[in-house]
């Protein structure tokens, strides 16, 4: 194995609760298959996101952290649950205004007592070669957050979950499995920070489960505003029932190296996605996200709205997956693609998928990569706005169009000030 491998799976044998609720065999099996089928070099699913460059680098176990400038985590109001390098942070956790009918807990806690039926999803095996950072969370995840709504609840206030990276004396990996399961009815708002207090070359590897049954709602935002020299894998599988509706967008905005992988399958009759998002890249930043819809049942419906800002030296990759089986006849999807280069030497890959298996439906796709246009540009300088304002003002409205996946309110408040902030770090704004 690389060396990169083998710094990852040497904490194996010493992890406290690896036998805990039945998962030792599927924890192993998964170790295993890492072993056996090493870092994806030439996987056509990692075709634009290199990992050559990690492959010498050594991370040590992440541990946990005590003393750090938390102020920024305790902005964020509750209920929130936070974890730190990785590590559960009871001190700076408040669940104390969770609404009726949600529970949230720590994965430690639930392993430590033994895991309820709901989390069987834990012992779940990824059989492909190329899926290696969820193999190593299924073998090494020991902390995370799992979520429950009963059925009909209902939550006026946003759950936060928070990840922190705090510089340590040596670069340090970690993995969080995360499970949201919503039950009949049930509609809740979710928040994910992934942050950083400092400066930290960490490696953060996250792999979240959505099971929502008929008739659920998740609205669910997603800021990545880690470290500029911070490495993330991020991984989110959702299954959505009959009626379910998924609202989702996510703001790609830190890290040196990001890659998030959205799968969607929509098993259930009427079940349908909205999932939208920015990646803005800048500097010497990699972001690479990938997305996967599956049309089983009849009726389903997915919108996909994705935009890309490209300056510096950055690279950005993009591929849209949609598959509409047979059967899933009366399914609509749509994806949409649009990506700026703001500099001669960024780099921008987009690759849009559509597959269709079925008859009497309605799918579109489309991608383009340009610059800013010449014609918009003109026309507010004729009205006396200087260029760098005029190039701000485009590219702003550019990136806010995916916002529209949330209606006015406080989240959709705190999406544009997110947006905006790392737009004026990009120089942009």
């Amino acid at each position: 194995m690389s060396a990169l491998l083998d710094s990852l799976v040497a904490p194996f044998d010493a992890l406290p609760l690896r036998e805990a609720a039945g998962l030792g065999p599927a924890r192993r099996d998964a170790l295993e298959a890492v072993r056996r089928d090493g870092l994806p070099l030439r996987s056509e699913a990692w075709k634009y996101t290199s990992l050559r460059p990690l492959e010498r680098r050594v991370f040590a176990a992440a541990t946990g952290v005590d003393s750090f400038e938390d102020a920024a985590v305790l902005a964020i109001p509750a209920p929130r649950i936070v974890f730190v390098n990785g590590h559960y942070d009871a001190a700076r956790t408040d669940l104390s205004c969770l609404p009726p009918g949600v529970h949230v807990e720590p994965l430690s806690q639930a392993l430590g007592r033994g895991i309820d039926r709901e989390w069987n999803v834990l012992a779940r095996r990824f059989d492909h070669a190329d899926e290696l950072f969820p193999r190593l969370n299924a073998a090494l995840a020991m902390d995370g957050m799992l979520l429950r709504a009963d059925a009909g609840a209902r939550g006026e206030r946003a759950i936060h979950l928070v990840t922190i990276g705090v510089a340590t004396g040596t670069d340090a990996a970690w993995h969080l499995r995360h499970v949201v399961d919503l039950h009949e009815a049930a509609g809740i708002e979710l928040v994910e920070h992934a942050m950083a207090a400092g400066r930290h070359a960490h490696l953060g590897n996250s792999l979240m489960h959505v099971h929502m049954k008929p008739g659920s709602r998740l609205s669910h935002a997603r800021f990545q505003e880690d470290s500029e020299a911070a490495t993330l894998f991020a991984r989110t599988d959702a299954v959505l029932a009959r009626d379910a509706l998924y609202r989702r967008l996510d703001l790609e905005l830190g890290a040196a190296l990001s890659r998030h992988e959205l799968n969607v399958a929509l098993q259930g009759e009427r079940a349908a996605v909205h999932a939208n998002g920015v990646l803005l890249a800048g500097g010497r930043r990699h972001l690479d996200t990938r997305l996967g819809v599956d049309h089983l049942a009849r009726d389903t419906h997915c919108q996909l709205t994705w935009r890309g800002l490209g300056a510096g030296r950055s690279r950005a990759a993009f591929h849209g997956g949609i598959l509409i089986r047979e059967g899933a006849d009366g399914s609509e999807a749509a994806l949409s693609n649009k990506n700026l280069l703001l500099s001669a030497d960024a780099e921008i890959d987009t690759q849009p998928v559509l597959e269709i298996h079925a008859d009497e439906v309605k799918a579109a796709h489309g991608a383009t990569v340009g610059q800013l246009d010449p014609d918009a540009l003109f026309y507010l300088r004729s009205r006396g706005v200087p260029v760098p304002q005029a190039r701000a003002l485009l590219t702003a409205a550019f990136c806010r169009e995916a916002l529209g996946v949330f209606d006015g309110g406080p989240l959709r408040d705190l999406l544009t000030a997110r947006l905006d902030a790392a737009l004026v770090r990009m120089e942009i704004a």
